[in-house]
Formats: C-alpha cells, structure tokens, sequence
C-alpha cells in the first residue's frame, strides 16, 4: 500500500483523488439543493421567456402579457399564474 500513496519519497498520482472526490461530493450536495428548491424558482430561473414579451414579439395586448403584469402587480398568486399561462401554452 505504501508503493501506491508514495512514490520516490513524496506523493504519487494518487494524491489527486482526494480532491475529486471532495468535487464530486460538492457538486451532489449542490444538484440536490437545486432540485429541493427548484419548484419555487421564478420563470427566469426555470429557462422560460419572460411573459411580457408575449408569443408574437412585443405584443403589449397579447394574452401572456396581461397575466404577466397581472402576476407581477400582485392580482393572482404563482399558482394561479402558471395554471394560466398552462393553458394559454397548449
């Protein structure tokens, strides 16, 4: 065993799995706490356009955009916002 962790006096390759195995414990951690918290995440987060640009451009009328600023001046809540634009979607 003392042949693999050293080699002519210092450490040998092996001293690199340490940190990997530090990296790839890191990067578990982290994809679990975006997957616990990912269904509070706004549209912007999840990779969504932003509603008030509406599905033909910069239509101010268009139906996306009035639950847009619907949603953003407080007159329906998140569930509500998304139960809309599901529908508008399909």
């Amino acid at each position: 065993m003392k042949m693999l962790a050293f080699h002519d006096g210092g450490p040998g390759p092996w001293i690199l799995f340490v940190p990997l195995v530090w990296a790839a414990a890191l990067a578990a951690v982290f994809s679990v706490v975006r997957r616990v918290r990912g269904g509070r995440l706004g549209p912007a987060a999840r990779g969504l356009r932003p509603a008030a640009a509406g599905r033909s451009g910069h239509d101010e009328h268009s139906p996306i955009a009035v639950i847009g600023r619907r949603f953003a001046s407080g007159e329906i809540d998140e569930e509500e916002y998304w139960r809309r634009m599901s529908v508008l979607e399909e």
